[in-house]
C-alpha cells in the first residue's frame, strides 16, 4: 500500500476521524500528521485476500474475528490510527474509546509489503504495533517473490523471527491455531507481472 503525506499540518484526533468518516479515501493518523493510503495492486489485493479468506475458514467458530484491510486501529501509546492489511483480534472486540468503528485489540497482524512501505512496515509500524498489550504475532509478506517473515512474541520484550521461501512449507501460526501453506498464501500471484 503506498501512503502519500497529506499537506503537512497538524490534526488533532477528533478532526481526523471527522475527515477519515467522510472521506472516500483511507488515511492513516500518526501524532498529528494524516497520510493517505492509495490503493494496492493485484498482487497486493490478492496475498490479503488469500490469507484472510484462509484464516477466515480455519477459525470458523473459534473466539477470533479476521479484518481485512478497511478495519482501523487505534494505537493509543504512539497515537496512531492504522488499517493492517489482515488482522485477527479475540473475540470480545474491543473498542477505541468512545467509537465502534476502531479496535484496540488485535493478537495477530499481516502486513503485505510494497516498495514504498516495506522500510515502515519493518520499523516504526512493528514498533508501534508492539506498544500493544494484546498483540503477539506479527507476518510480512513480500508481494514480489514468495518469501514471508514471521515474528511471534515469546514474553515481554522477546520475539522470535521465522522466515520461509518454499511454497510447500506452512507458517504455523502461533498467535491462533492454523497453520498456513505459502503456496495458499500466494495463490493466483503472478510474480511476472510488472507493479
Amino acid at each position: 500500500m503506498i501512503m502519500q503525506l497529506q499537506e503537512q499540518r497538524y490534526y488533532s484526533l477528533e478532526e481526523y476521524l471527522e475527515l477519515e468518516l467522510n472521506s472516500e479515501e483511507r488515511h492513516e493518523y500518526i501524532d498529528g500528521q494524516i497520510i493517505q493510503m492509495t490503493g494496492g495492486t493485484p498482487n497486493h489485493n490478492q496475498i490479503a485476500l488469500n490469507l484472510s479468506g484462509t484464516l477466515n475458514f480455519l477459525l470458523k467458530r473459534q473466539p477470533y474475528q479476521v479484518f481485512v484491510t478497511d478495519q482501523r486501529l487505534w494505537i493509543p501509546n504512539r497515537r496512531i490510527h492504522t488499517y493492517p492489511d489482515v488482522m485477527v483480534v479475540r473475540i470480545p472486540l474491543e473498542y477505541q474509546e468512545g467509537r465502534r468503528d476502531t479496535l484496540i485489540n488485535p493478537i495477530f497482524i499481516a502486513e503485505v509489503l510494497s516498495k514504498s512501505t516495506k522500510s515502515y512496515d519493518r520499523d516504526e509500524k512493528f514498533a508501534a504495533y508492539r506498544s500493544i498489550p494484546s498483540f503477539h504475532e506479527y507476518i510480512l509478506i513480500d508481494q514480489y517473490k514468495m518469501h514471508v517473515e514471521q515474528y511471534f512474541k515469546t514474553e515481554k520484550n522477546k520475539w522470535i523471527f521465522s522466515e520461509y521461501e518454499d511454497g510447500e512449507e506452512s507458517l504455523n501460526l502461533a498467535s491462533v491455531p492454523c497453520q498456513v501453506l505459502l503456496a495458499d498464501i500466494y495463490d493466483k500471484v503472478d510474480f511476472n507481472v510488472e507493479e
